[in-house]
């Protein structure tokens, strides 16, 4: 390969590609000057997820390099349900929660890529074809055999629960959307993971039949987690980029728990720290595994990019106030965060730590709080209680809070600003 573009450079570097049709070519295509790309989101949530932060990261990156990013929400395709990685149909949505689901992920978009990104709906340019019209102008140029030998189709085929019409039909649809918008935006390049290799190939095929025209392509590989599983919503325990899916403190969390062994290629194709800057975090974090620095600058890179960098440095101050750290010094957001993450109880001035135990679910017995409190296991904001220690406005950490701890993980928060229910 002669020739390459630096941002072809930069993503091979980073392993995010994985098949392409011609990267020579595509090198060629961006020295001459701005080229408009796009990459698809499924919309059957209303928020995206982890296993979709790299395609929106290399439209980031594109963006930042001058071009013109597309982000597309299938809308339509979205009603059928791409087979590819998947042993059951889909789910089918009505058109009230798709439309839901795509104001969501646009706003979404625009947060991670930036203003700059056109976020456009298939539904718009499709839901107008008429079956007649759609069979004549896709369906003549694509074979059933193109269609068989793609993987995601032919292991659905030979499965106990074979394909229905509809999913067969979800690559034409795909295809379709590729050839839509490299003849009515210009469209040259479209980008994806490695499964939807076959509908991303089609669509190419596609415009070289339909119109005579040049379009390129390539995928990266699927990122995974620790357990071999790809990111996804239908994977147990989905990271999911909105707040009431995932919470920042959960988000930041996960990430702090990634394996040494998948740190460095996450830093690498999920941030946008430069290939040096990645280089010197993990030589850093080589020197002393211990301090996970690098699982702490991909949480806070992660997060500060989804959330925002007040909710990163938020989150990262409840993370360590929930390890031990001591809280004196921690601010209202950290505070704010911890709430959300353990049993929240409102504050009774004059109340017994043996009180607060009890309500908070901490001791489920005057007993049993009394034997924690015997035993020094219980804390008042990071220090000892004694068994007759009672509880004042003094307590209030940034005049509401009080963080009570029994042992070394079990935590608990009391509230001024809540009403105490009964228990």
């Amino acid at each position: 390969m002669c020739g390459v573009n630096p941002i072809v450079d930069d993503l091979l570097a980073r392993g995010l590609v994985h098949d392409s049709t011609d990267l020579d070519a595509l090198s060629s295509r961006l020295d001459a000057g701005p080229l408009t790309l796009y990459y698809g989101c499924d919309p059957s949530a209303d928020s995206l997820h982890a296993g979709n932060l790299i395609g929106l990261l290399i439209l980031r990156r594109f963006a930042d390099a001058g071009h013109r990013p597309i982000a597309l929400v299938g809308g339509a395709t979205g009603m059928i349900g791409d087979p590819g990685g998947r042993s059951e149909e889909r789910n089918l949505l009505d058109e009230a929660t798709l439309a839901h689901n795509v104001a969501g992920i646009g706003a979404q978009v625009d947060g991670i890529v930036g203003s700059v990104a056109t976020v456009v709906n298939n539904l718009d340019w499709t839901k107008d074809i008429s079956a007649l019209e759609f069979l004549r102008d896709v369906g003549k140029h694509v074979t059933v055999n193109q269609m068989l030998a793609k993987e995601s189709i032919k292991s659905r085929v030979s499965s106990d629960h074979g394909i229905s019409y509809t999913e067969f039909s979800y690559m034409l649809l795909q295809a379709n959307d590729y050839w839509w918008l490299h003849a009515n935006e210009a469209c040259e390049l479209q980008i994806g993971g490695s499964d939807q290799w076959g509908n991303i190939v089609a669509g190419v095929d596609l415009i070289r039949r339909r119109s005579d025209g040049v379009a390129h392509a390539f995928t990266w590989p699927l990122i995974t987690r620790s357990d071999g599983e790809k990111f996804g919503k239908s994977a147990a325990g989905a990271v999911w980029l909105s707040a009431e899916r995932t919470s920042p403190y959960a988000f930041f969390q996960y990430w702090m728990n990634a394996d040494d062994g998948d740190v460095e290629r996450f830093l690498l194709q999920l941030t946008l720290l430069s290939l040096d800057e990645v280089s010197a975090v993990a030589a850093e974090h080589e020197a002393d595994p211990g301090r996970r620095t690098a699982q702490r600058r991909l949480a806070q890179e992660l997060t500060g990019l989804i959330h925002g960098a007040d909710a990163a440095a938020a989150a990262a101050e409840a993370s360590a106030i929930l390890f031990g750290a001591d809280p004196a010094n921690a601010g209202v957001r950290a505070f704010e965060t911890v709430a959300t993450e353990v049993r929240t109880v409102g504050f009774d001035p004059g109340e017994t730590v043996v009180d607060a135990l009890l309500a908070t679910g901490l001791a489920g017995s005057r007993s049993e709080a009394r034997r924690h409190l015997a035993g020094g296991a219980v804390r008042i904001n990071g220090e000892r209680a004694d068994e007759d220690r009672r509880l004042d406005v003094r307590d209030l950490r940034h005049d509401r809070f009080v963080l009570l701890r029994k042992g070394k993980k079990s935590y608990a928060l009391l509230d001024a600003e809540k009403d105490r229910l009964p228990s």
